[in-house]
């Protein structure tokens, strides 16, 4: 689980694209969305992904259209958000200090990170074939019991959770350190990719 989350992925991307444009805050939020995610396929998988999908029937694909379209709105936020406008004093008589330059955003708030964490994990092939394919190879997991499910979980949240959260450390310091400008540029890559991967969820079969 370790492995699978430090390489690199959207789901990596994401975390460090909120944390270089918003700071840690926002990376942690993120960080807790693609958790959740993990967990509920690990539920899945415990439980069978198959019957749900049978008792869901064709709501199964409204969700899915759902969150992919969720997914290409905020890329599309995102994309839309790096806006910048610099402020000048200029002086007939004397060289005035510039004011620093203001960037003018309009960022996801932090349910808003969560969910987008949580909608690029359920829509994650890579996630979704360990869970499902691989997770039974190593568990078996129609024996189970509650303290086992319990303590799978918690190593999935303490693994996974604890590679984003590096990520978004270092990214939220690369902020510091470089400004700005590199969370602008991380925005437009990332609203790429989650207009791309929402275009996916959409549009796979």
């Amino acid at each position: 689980m370790t492995i699978l989350a430090t390489l690199p992925s959207v789901s990596v991307f994401t975390v460090v694209a909120a944390a270089a444009q918003g700071g840690f805050r926002p990376g942690v939020w993120t960080t807790l969305g693609i958790v959740l995610g993990d967990l509920l396929l690990i539920l899945l998988a415990v439980f069978g992904l198959t019957l749900l999908v049978e008792s869901l029937g064709s709501a199964f694909a409204i969700i899915r259209y759902l969150g992919g379209a969720y997914l290409v709105t905020i890329g599309c936020l995102l994309w839309r958000s790096t806006g910048r406008s610099t402020i000048h004093h200029d002086s007939l008589s004397e060289i005035e200090e510039l004011e620093p330059t203001k960037t003018i955003s309009v960022q996801p708030s932090n349910w808003g990170h969560f969910i987008t964490g949580l909608a690029i994990t359920l829509g994650d092939q890579k996630a979704v074939l360990f869970y499902l394919g691989f997770l039974p190879a190593f568990v078996n997991l129609k024996q189970l019991t509650t303290l086992d499910i319990l303590i799978l979980m918690a190593i999935a949240a303490l693994a996974v959770g604890g590679v984003k959260l590096g990520y978004a450390y270092f990214a939220s310091r690369a902020r510091l350190r470089f400004g700005q400008r590199l969370g602008v540029m991380m925005n437009r890559v990332a609203a790429v990719i989650m207009i791309v991967v929402g275009l996916v969820v959409i549009f796979r079969s």
